[in-house]
């Protein structure tokens, strides 16, 4: 791998849609040491407007002249998941750093194809993981690591919310069609928790779950269920509804002397509760949420330090994400 200490890492992104424009692009571009050089979008209309909005000064509609492209070091892929796999392998064959959206892919068996094609050539692999990087999740680590709920016992999580618009007209959307993520929203939104899990616990053991479709407005499942078992001997269990009345997200971790509290995806307070006391603190999100997980590839490019979030911890997760939709036995 390139010596990176002493230049700019010049980065490439591949898809630049709604995720690019706030949540991830801009931490690229207020990291020091980072910039962006081009962007990729099929569309080269929207890939220019794109890059003449963000002050990029290339754009490609054709991936292969992004990833061959002599001025860019490394590569961001952020393209819906089951176009994961065929970029991330012409970027491993270009030899250059790359860091995948969530999910790493749409199945584990793509995510070992694309985790082994980077370890071959020694490359570092990134998956945008980003919670593992946020102050809100790693003071809920630093209280587990304290042992402020004593021993942890087990770890439980609802997510759900009311069908979505486009849901519900029946639309053509990528997110609920099975051949892209054959469960839906939870491909998309519960593979974040159960990638924090797996930081904040260890990794998964065990893992059964039960998954249907319910409402029958899309392929992709929508009605989830799931029970585990951490490596660490915690136990475990979720449930996921993307057809209910109310949107709902909370997480408690209990321990043999507290708890603790918190949601994945709203900025609500984390709370712990023990026998002694009650705390409860809110820790603000950075404006471009990406930020310190981009900082932190930064860091482990440079050797500074490790990043948590690794290709070989994305791929991890989908095999999780496989157990509970039964695509694995």
């Amino acid at each position: 791998m390139p010596d990176y200490k002493a230049k700019t890492i010049r980065w490439g992104i591949i898809g630049c849609g709604a995720v690019t424009e706030k949540k991830s692009g801009p931490a690229y571009q207020k990291t020091e040491g980072f910039e962006i050089v081009a962007v990729m979008r099929r569309d080269a209309e929207k890939a220019a407007d794109y890059a003449k909005r963000h002050g990029i000064k290339k754009y490609y509609s054709d991936a292969d002249d992004l990833i061959n492209d002599p001025e860019v070091d490394a590569v961001y892929i952020a393209t819906p998941p089951d176009s994961h796999k065929y970029y991330a392998l012409k970027v491993a064959e270009a030899g250059k750093p790359c860091c995948i959206e969530k999910p790493l892919a749409p199945t584990h068996a793509e995510c070992l194809a694309i985790t082994t094609a980077f370890e071959t050539k020694n490359i570092p692999l990134y998956t945008a993981y980003y919670r593992r990087s946020l102050p809100r999740f790693l003071q809920v680590k630093q209280w587990l690591d304290d042992q402020k709920i004593g021993i942890v016992r087990h770890i439980s999580w609802h997510l759900s919310k009311p069908a979505e618009e486009i849901d519900q007209s029946k639309e053509y959307y990528w997110r609920t069609d099975a051949t892209v993520a054959a469960g839906g929203y939870f491909d998309d939104l519960a593979s974040h928790g159960l990638d924090l899990f797996a930081f904040l616990l260890g990794d998964f053991k065990e893992v059964q779950g039960i998954s249907t479709n319910q409402q029958e407005l899309y392929t992709a499942k929508d009605a989830i269920t799931a029970s585990w078992l951490h490596k660490s001997g915690v136990t475990g269990s979720g449930s996921w509804n993307f057809g209910t009345a109310f949107r709902e997200d909370f997480v408690t971790i209990y321990g043999s002397k507290g708890k603790i509290s918190f949601s994945v995806f709203e900025e609500q307070p984390i709370t712990l509760l023990t026998t002694e006391k009650e705390m409860s603190l809110n820790i603000r999100n950075p404006e471009n949420v990406q930020f310190f997980h981009v900082q932190a590839m930064r860091d482990d490019l440079l050797e500074k330090s490790k990043h948590p979030s690794k290709g070989s911890s994305g791929a991890h997760v989908s095999w999780v994400m496989d157990k509970i939709l039964g695509k694995i036995e």
